[in-house]
């Protein structure tokens, strides 16, 4: 039984001040006003019986005791989280057909777990899922060829489609690990290595470098987002690409490494997109399902190699 006084909300506003270290970033977070958050911890350390934040510093920094608590709550609320998805992912029984598109950044972790839990769930629906570029997916989802789909978002209205915008995708810089942490020294001495000009990756890219004024010396194009992150780790030159795409590579990350930008930082956002004839219901449903897996499955993970993301790594509500 848990002490008296330790409360699910008292969890979560905990979690979150342990990732920002901020009542007002815990505040957006969690849904709660500022006063509500600090009530909350402040009763958890009660029921506790000791400091699990050291309030007197900005950020708020973990206790020992905090951390190692932390690591405890994480993975209840993680579980939690999981089974919601899988609720969520239960009330679309009554569906026949689902035709899904994912973007291929995710084979690795959320895709897999989606599957799973369409396949569990909708046991009486007929489902196809497929991954694919951008563009691809969009085109598909335009033609009615997929019910929905989730990709990055262009910026531009697609007739007869709707967007629900799940997650924001900060860039980084990737190097050789034993290049250093200096970005500026990086991006003399290697050069830049390109993602295909034909993918959206590569022309969001391009468009960062334009505002910034910048033409990086290239001698690489490539299009495959693995092979390219196997140059970079090989010492062939540095790169631009996003926080999901680096822990993509994450069997390389022993020789690759991820720093933050050394211009104006930048994202790009990840939606579900759907067709405007389908119920609302529906794509809500999906949408929720997925925000939770990518919150397990990518963002708390990324946060974790790239701590300096906290805050521009999320899911969008």
């Amino acid at each position: 039984m848990l002490p008296k006084g330790v409360t699910l909300r008292g969890l979560e506003v905990f979690d979150a001040l342990a990732q920002t270290g901020s009542v007002a970033q815990a505040a957006r977070m969690t849904g709660l006003s500022q006063p509500a958050v600090s009530q909350q911890m402040k009763n958890l350390e009660s029921a506790l019986g000791t400091d699990l934040l050291d309030h007197t510093r900005r950020p708020m920094q973990l206790t020992p005791a905090g951390r190692s608590y932390h690591e405890r709550t994480q993975a209840v609320l993680r579980e939690l989280r999981l089974a919601q998805s899988e609720l969520v992912v239960m009330d679309l029984s009554d569906i026949s057909l689902l035709n899904l598109g994912m973007i291929d950044d995710f084979d690795n972790d959320v895709t897999p777990r989606l599957a799973t839990l369409l396949a569990e769930s909708l046991t009486r629906c007929t489902v196809k899922l497929i991954t694919g570029s951008s563009y691809g997916i969009l085109d598909a989802v335009s033609a009615r060829n997929l019910h929905a789909g989730v990709a990055a978002s262009t910026g531009d209205h697609i007739e007869n489609v709707r967007e629900y915008p799940l997650m924001s995708d900060p860039f980084v810089l990737v190097a050789p690990r034993d290049a250093g942490a200096d970005t500026g020294r990086i991006t003399e001495d290697l050069p830049f290595i390109r993602y295909d000009a034909e993918q959206l990756i590569a022309r969001q890219i391009a468009a960062h470098f334009a505002r910034e004024q910048l033409m990086p010396p290239s001698r690489f194009e490539i299009g495959a987002h693995l092979a390219l992150m196997a140059l970079v780790a090989r010492g062939a030159g540095w790169a631009l690409t996003t926080a999901a795409g680096y822990m993509r590579a994450a069997r390389m990350h022993d020789t690759l490494a991820a720093h933050p930008l050394p211009t104006a930082p930048f994202s790009r956002t990840l939606s579900l997109f759907a067709a405007e004839d389908w119920s609302d219901d529906v794509p809500r449903d999906v949408g929720s399902a997925v925000r939770q897996l990518m919150q397990e499955q990518v963002i708390i993970p990324g946060e974790t190699a790239m701590p300096w993301l906290k805050g521009a790594l999320r899911v969008l509500d």
